[in-house]
């Protein structure tokens, strides 16, 4: 403050006033820190289960002590409608991970949706917040569209595998998930635990089942163009996959499997007297203390047979908080991409590329299928390639085939029906398999 009398007592008051005025605002300001004034950042996640989410809590703790920014966790079973719903209200979460790349793909063409986190592309953003080069394909295209980032693959799992009990059951042969009647390498008399129950994604557990065996039996370039929309669900290729698992499962386990959670069927998995004793997909989605028992192990498909990969994606919907493109890249991170993997009780899998050390020998041996060197074909989810609509279509279409199996002709004429309305993958078919490199 300033003034023009040249009274020097009026010049004093003026100092003094001045003086409780900058008193009085480092009062505010140490107020308005006490206050919960922080930095702040939000986040929607759909970790339901308690394992999983202490798994990420555990980096958003570490993520606060750091560096003093606030990190309010949202944690929905339903994640894309009450993101849909925020996105259509203009007040997203600063961030949220995305369950598939056809979820990053919809969003990041969206207005109000994801904001690019690079320069590259058509849609490249002020700045590169996150280097995607750090990340293994088919992870890292499946970040992008157009060429740009707008999303981080912070979470990943392999579904091609079958689980048991060492201590019970003798190892079923490679790739006996897809293999049908007598090549199927399960001994005789070791039921598999299948659960397709699962509220609005109920079939989803028998989709991905139904992809492996396309995937195994076809081949990845036939995958590709299946889950693209070159290959209708009318093919040959695609009807005998389903036949196929439907053969290889067996009528007495798909009564009432619809019913079954799909967690609480892999419970038994490990029991002392087993009711089943294989169980087929990613490790997360066995029951969760079924998960840490050291005595379970798992085969994967033969030699550099393909295997079907999924994963989470954090995107950023916020265009100006600073908090929020930290917490982006503090993910990213090869640091916080090791704790995550590392983790008591983790299950997680990282597509870093410097991310290569695993305490549990178990994640060890899975992760080593995603690296170069392994020389596999490695294709996402089809479901989570899918439009959304295309893939609930599919889930449906599971949960009826498993009490109308005569009815498949009619089931693949209506999923094709659906997506010539809806549309294939909006995603690139090379992208969709690819050999890391």
């Amino acid at each position: 403050m300033t003034t023009t009398s040249p009274v020097p007592a009026a010049r004093t008051w003026a100092n003094s006033r001045l003086t409780v005025l900058g008193a009085c605002l480092c009062l505010l300001l140490a107020l308005a820190a006490c206050s919960g004034t922080r930095e702040r950042v939000t986040i929607m996640v759909p970790w339901t289960q308690q394992a999983e989410f202490q798994t990420f809590y555990s980096l958003v703790k570490d993520f606060e002590d750091d560096t003093g920014i606030e990190v309010d966790v949202q944690v929905t079973r339903a994640l894309t409608q009450q993101l849909d719903a925020a996105v259509t209200a203009g007040a997203p979460p600063d961030l949220a991970v995305l369950p598939s790349p056809a979820a990053v793909a919809r969003y990041a063409g969206r207005s109000g949706g994801l904001r690019a986190l690079d320069r590259h592309g058509d849609g490249g953003g002020d700045e590169n917040i996150v280097d995607i080069t750090d990340y293994l394909q088919p992870f890292q295209g499946l970040s992008r569209v157009a060429g740009t980032a707008y999303a981080v693959p912070v979470k990943v799992d392999v579904k091609s595998l079958v689980w048991y009990d060492s201590r019970t059951t003798s190892a079923p042969a490679a790739g006996a998930a897809s293999a049908s009647g007598r090549d199927a390498g399960v001994p005789s008399g070791l039921p598999w635990c299948l659960g397709l129950e699962s509220g609005p994604t109920s079939g989803w557990p028998g989709a991905d089942w139904i992809a492996d065996v396309l995937l195994a039996g076809a081949g990845p370039d036939a995958y590709a163009r299946w889950v693209s929309g070159d290959l209708p669900w009318t093919a040959g290729q695609v009807e005998q996959a389903w036949q196929h698992w439907r053969g290889l499962v067996g009528a007495k386990v798909l009564d009432g499997a619809a019913q079954r959670g799909f967690g609480e069927a892999t419970q038994d998995l490990a029991g002392a007297s087993p009711d089943c004793r294989l169980a087929h997909g990613a490790r997360s989605a066995l029951a969760t203390d079924v998960q840490q028992d050291t005595r379970l192990d798992f085969t994967a498909p033969a030699g550099r047979g393909p295997l079907q990969v999924s994963g989470d994606f954090v995107g950023m919907f916020t265009a100006h908080n600073a908090a929020a493109k930290s917490f982006v890249r503090y993910l990213a991170g090869q640091q916080a991409q090791q704790a995550w993997v590392n983790e008591k009780g983790a299950v997680a899998l990282s597509a870093h590329k410097r991310v290569t050390r695993y305490d549990n020998a178990v994640q060890r041996r899975i992760a080593e299928l995603l690296r170069p060197q392994a020389r596999r074909p490695l294709c996402f989810s089809a479901a989570d390639v899918l439009s959304p609509d295309v893939s609930a279509a599919f889930y449906r279409a599971v949960i009826e085939y498993v009490d109308q199996p005569d009815q498949l002709t009619h089931l693949m004429q209506s999923l094709q029906k659906v997506q010539a309305n809806l549309g294939g993958s909006a995603l690139p078919r090379q992208s969709v398999c690819t050999v890391p490199k």
